[in-house]
Formats: structure tokens, C-alpha cells, sequence
């Protein structure tokens, strides 16, 4: 619990709220990566972060994927620029996930080896050489998942050679839990919602004598998911390469459980210290665990269906190791209702001026969902300080992840989309 809550501030308009963080410290005490309040964040550091980064930009298959300029929002939007990080070629898996639960098995798998080895630590190469393949196909994995991250999980343990088990909620899609099948998983549905499925996970785990490989912690569990946003961070890493020394201003990130907010807070916090942007966090107003959390001044579970189309988001509860870095780090956090999301994602599709064609699933869109929430209702414009000087940065998260759903929304398949882009 935080010791002390300040007066909660929050701004409403149509399908939108934000509150002012009411937990961090100081600015300058908050923000200051020498300061002692760096140990907040001491679950992520710059070791981990490299590590990853030199791991998986040797996979087949990586390169960086794309920062989009775009000029004409940014117009229609009054604002200087507004960048968006697009996820939708992350690998086969269209989406940011690809780097985390494959990195997580990737170090479970180098782990076991070390120690049926003398410590002997392999490369990825090594592994997918089939050299060990008698030890990794004793492993099995396992998770639940809103469907990204299970397939990340899937797909890592596909290539790399272990067994996969992922449990996928009642509201996860037909076409998510067949994904992820497609890599080789065993795909298991349950009823309830995302949290009744990580704890059944995690039972299962337990009396099967399986690895749980997740992006939230809990007691007794923490380093695997310290490994899942320690693979996230080579997306934020490549960013500061593509923005190179100037930073945004804002930068607006998704938050489910907090783990990927979590990871970008400290890339950019350990990167830019003092000059990092504003942190703005968005969730699902029907999920809003984050807001909730803060609002109350400790870890706050929701509870029900947690019933969103931004399916990636539909979390009940904060990861605690997410926390201990967002609790003083974001500045604000916002909710979004629905529509928005889906609006975005119409809007991405058909651009205007010389914009690129974007596809964006549901989850990719909650950061320009915010911003056209925020441009209907000024006081929640000026809320989170945007003026027409201000930089802009979001994080198109994933792709048609879905891409029955993602036609049916935007009325166009993402083939259809990317014709448009390249013409």
C-alpha cells in the first residue's frame, strides 16, 4: 500500500475519464534516474533489458518494426506530431507479445539447460540446432491468455522445441484460441474471465509439474514475468533509436495487467531520465483495474465479465511487479469507452492527407481512441496537457489479431488495408 494518497482529481467527458496520478512523488523526485527512487523500479534494469535485446535480435525472422509520422492526425488533431509504433509485423504473431512470452520460454529453456549442464548457457541458435532437444521436450509451459500472449508462449515453445498448454477464458474468440493452436499449443477454455483462468493456470501448473509462463506476478511467482517485460523493452529500445535524441512529449500506453506499460515506463525512465515523456496509461472503462488502483491508493481487483472489445485489455487485476513501477510512474490514467477503440481503428484503415493505411486491432487503437475522446471534451484535453507544441507518441500494440473480427469492424480485410499503403 501507498502511505500516503493525495486528493484524486478526476475529468470526465463522453466515454472518457483521466485522474492525475495521485500516488507518485514529486517531479523531481520522481523522475530523477539517479534519485533512490530508481530502486522502484529494480524488478527492471538495464542488464535485463540487454539481455533481451541481444537475444532475441538474433532470431530468424527480426527487425524492428515501423514508426509511423503521422502528419495528417497530428493536423486534424492540433498537435505538432503524432507517432505511431506499429506492432502489426512483430514476427508472424502481429503483435508486441511475440517479444515476451517467447523470450520467457527461450530463458526457461537456456535456464534448465545450465543446470543440467554445469551452467553451460546456450544460444538460441544452440537450442534450435535440436542439440538439447532430450531436456527441452521434458518442459511444458503453460499460461492463460486474452490470446496475444498465449500465442507468444505458443509460438516460443513451437520453436524452440517444448510442449505448450494454454488456457483461454469464455470470451477469448474462436479465431485467437485457433491461432494459437496453429503453433502446437493445446488449447483448453474455461469459463470466467481472464483472472478465474491465471489462477487455474497456475494450479494446473502446480499438480502437473509445469512451468506457468505469464506476464503477471504474483506471490511466490515473479521472475518469469520480470523476463516477459524484459522482452517487451526491445520494443521501447527500438524507439529510442527511431526517435533518437528528441523525445515525445506524451506517450499514451495500454495497460491490461500493467506489464507492457510497466516495461515502456522503464525503458524510457532508465533512457531519458528527467526528459522522459509525460506517462499516460489507458484501459477499458468496463476494465480499469490501474485507475481503480490508484484511485484507492493500494492493489484494487475488478470484478465481473470485465466485458470489453479491447480483448488484450479485459484484465481484472494489476501484476504487482507492474505496480511497483507504476504506481510512481505514470502521470495520468485515463478510461476509454469502447466505441472508440473501434473508431480508431476505422480511422487508421482510411486515412486522410498522406498518412499511411494502418491496421490496428482493438487493442492497438486505445492511444488515438484517447486522443479523439479527449479533442470532443476540452477539459480532459487540457487534463493531460496537450497543446498544439506537443509530441505524441502511441503504441499500435497489435495488428488484425483477429482478423475475422477486424473485418467485420473496419469493413476491409488488413490484405485489403496494406494494398493501400503500398499504392
Amino acid at each position: 500500500m501507498i502511505d500516503e494518497v493525495k486528493e484524486t482529481a478526476i475529468t470526465t467527458g463522453a466515454g472518457v475519464a483521466v485522474m492525475a496520478n495521485p500516488l507518485a512523488a514529486p517531479a523531481s523526485e520522481a523522475y530523477d534516474p539517479l534519485d533512490q527512487t530508481l530502486s522502484r523500479i529494480d524488478a527492471l534494469n538495464q542488464a535485463g533489458f540487454d539481455a533481451a535485446e541481444n537475444e532475441i535480435t538474433k532470431w530468424p525472422g527480426y527487425q524492428p518494426t515501423a514508426l509511423h509520422d503521422l502528419l495528417g492526425l497530428a493536423r486534424e488533431l492540433n498537435l505538432s506530431s503524432l507517432h505511431y509504433k506499429d506492432e502489426s509485423t512483430r514476427f508472424t504473431l502481429k503483435s508486441f507479445k511475440a517479444l515476451g512470452g517467447a523470450y520467457a520460454v527461450f530463458r526457461l529453456i537456456q535456464q534448465t539447460i545450465a543446470r543440467a549442464h554445469n551452467g553451460e548457457f546456450v544460444t538460441p541458435d544452440q537450442v534450435l540446432s535440436g542439440r538439447y532437444q532430450a531436456i527441452v521436450s521434458e518442459i511444458t509451459v503453460t499460461c492463460a491468455t486474452d490470446g496475444n500472449h498465449g500465442r507468444s508462449v505458443a509460438w516460443g515453445a513451437q520453436t524452440f522445441g517444448c510442449r505448450c498448454v494454454i488456457y483461454v477464458h469464455a470470451a477469448v474468440s474462436e479465431g485467437r484460441a485457433k491461432a494459437i493452436a496453429a503453433f502446437g499449443a493445446e488449447v483448453i477454455r474455461l469459463p470466467g474471465n481472464y483472472d478465474d483462468a491465471v489462477r487455474h493456470a497456475a494450479l494446473q501448473a502446480q499438480q502437473q509439474g509445469w512451468t506457468v509462463v505469464s506476464d503477471t506476478s504474483y506471490e511466490g511467482y515473479r521472475d518469469i514475468p520480470i523476463d516477459v517485460m524484459h522482452g517487451y523493452g526491445v520494443m521501447s529500445r527500438e524507439i529510442l533509436c527511431q526517435f533518437k535524441n528528441e523525445p515525445p512529449t506524451h506517450v499514451i500506453v495500454q495497460a491490461g495487467v500493467g506489464a507492457f506499460a510497466a516495461s515502456v515506463c522503464a525503458v524510457f525512465w532508465l533512457y531519458w531520465g528527467v526528459r522522459r515523456p509525460r506517462f499516460i496509461v489507458v484501459e477499458p472503462e468496463r476494465a480499469a483495474c490501474l485507475f481503480e488502483s490508484a484511485r484507492l491508493g493500494q492493489l484494487t481487483a475488478i470484478e465481473g465479465e470485465l466485458d470489453t472489445v479491447m480483448a488484450g485489455l479485459a484484465c481484472g487485476e494489476v501484476s504487482p511487479v507492474a505496480w511497483q513501477i507504476l504506481a510512481n510512474g505514470f502521470n495520468d490514467c485515463a478510461t476509454l469507452a469502447d466505441h472508440y477503440a473501434l473508431e480508431a481503428m476505422r480511422r487508421l484503415a482510411r486515412p486522410a492527407d498522406t498518412d499511411p493505411a494502418i491496421v490496428s486491432g482493438e487493442t492497438g487503437t486505445t492511444g488515438l481512441g484517447l486522443l479523439m475522446a479527449a479533442k470532443e471534451t476540452p477539459a480532459v484535453w487540457q487534463a493531460l496537457g496537450l497543446t498544439p507544441t506537443s509530441r505524441v507518441l502511441i503504441m499500435g500494440s497489435e495488428g488484425d489479431t483477429d482478423p475475422a473480427i477486424y473485418r467485420d469492424v473496419v469493413g476491409l480485410t488488413a490484405t485489403q488495408v496494406n494494398e493501400h499503403r503500398s499504392n
